[in-house]
């Protein structure tokens, strides 16, 4: 029998029609996480998967998960530093028990105006370093925002601090929150935001310290109607990815995803101070009130703020050693 290429060629085709298809390359799943929605976080989300598909077109599928649909803050602070979610995005204060550093930005004071946020948190070199600060935690800084000024909402008006003396106030778990609101007489109580609504509803609570943006998104005029604007710190932002899902990808969706970071931050800023003023319009159209406190009470309060901020910081070198490097922009960044 005469060897044939022709009919060799014509056996392998034949073997090849009932071999299973080679796999495609897989999709790369980039899911982001937050508590909040329809405010400066959630736009951060949108803008982020819009600048990344510019980017790397479909190699990389994002999926926007906000209101705590991936679990209560600590749990998602958790899965991103374990990788079971890629992307989670909350105020500093809430990643505390991730790396004390992150207390740095909620030191009482340390911000005058969101513009001040902005200026320093975008300072080329410090933006270098704030994205790497917590690789030994297994996550890297992808987004840093302005969020919004802290208020308290109170189910009974506080238009004096002697107004908080024995409220149960919800606080995020930090120390620099917690420890001013000891000060003032009110009991802190930490507390994921999805769990705040029904212990307002049921006595658990009397007030809560948060972002005007989030008691309106989440309809909080509802269930109480005072806010008095404690004016004593700005909330930052920060969406951090799981470093060793990162380091997985490939260095062009790296770039691209450092990139589209950055990107929209720079887009959402405008967005982010605005929507603090519609925030409150909605809160006052929804028959909320907005109380300041007496000007030399204010003044009182953050001087006390301010000194339980430095002790709480310069208790841990690490933490401290981060703070003067932070404080360092800050005042190179004041306007002079």
């Amino acid at each position: 029998m005469r060897f044939s290429w022709k009919s060799l060629g014509a056996c392998l085709a034949t073997v090849a029609a009932f071999l299973p298809a080679a796999p495609a390359s897989a999709e790369v799943v980039m899911k982001l996480a937050s508590a909040t929605i329809n405010d400066v976080q959630h736009e951060w989300q949108k803008v982020f998967a819009t600048e990344l598909a510019k980017r790397v077109g479909d190699e990389v599928k994002v999926e926007i998960y906000p209101a705590s649909q991936l679990g209560a803050i600590p749990r998602m602070a958790e899965g991103v530093q374990l990788g079971t979610i890629e992307s989670f995005i909350s105020p500093t204060s809430f990643l505390s028990p991730v790396d004390p550093r992150f207390q740095i930005y909620d030191v009482p004071g340390l911000f005058s105006s969101p513009q001040a946020v902005d200026a320093v948190i975008h300072d080329p070199t410090y933006r270098d370093h704030m994205e790497t600060m917590f690789l030994d935690r297994d996550v890297r800084v992808i987004g840093a925002i302005y969020n919004s000024p802290t208020v308290v909402l109170t189910k009974t008006p506080a238009p004096a601090l002697a107004d908080l003396k024995g409220q149960k106030i919800r606080t995020f778990a930090s120390p620099l929150q917690m420890k001013p609101m000891e000060a003032i007489g009110a009991i802190p109580v930490p507390l994921a935001l999805s769990e705040v609504i029904p212990q307002l509803q049921s006595g658990g609570l009397d007030g809560m310290l948060a972002g005007m943006p989030i008691l309106t998104a989440f309809k909080y005029y509802d269930v109480a109607k005072s806010v008095t604007d404690l004016k004593f710190a700005e909330i930052v932002s920060v969406s951090l990815v799981n470093e060793t899902w990162f380091q997985a990808q490939t260095p062009e969706i790296q770039a691209a995803i450092r990139e589209a970071g950055r990107a929209a931050e720079t887009a959402v800023f405008p967005w982010g101070v605005e929507n603090v003023a519609r925030s409150e319009k909605v809160w006052t159209d929804n028959g909320g009130e907005i109380i300041e406190l007496p000007a030399a009470e204010q003044q009182a309060m953050m001087t006390q703020f301010r000194d339980i901020g430095a002790r709480i910081v310069g208790a841990d070198p690490a933490v401290k050693a981060e703070y003067d490097i932070l404080l360092k922009v800050v005042e190179e960044k004041a306007p002079k």
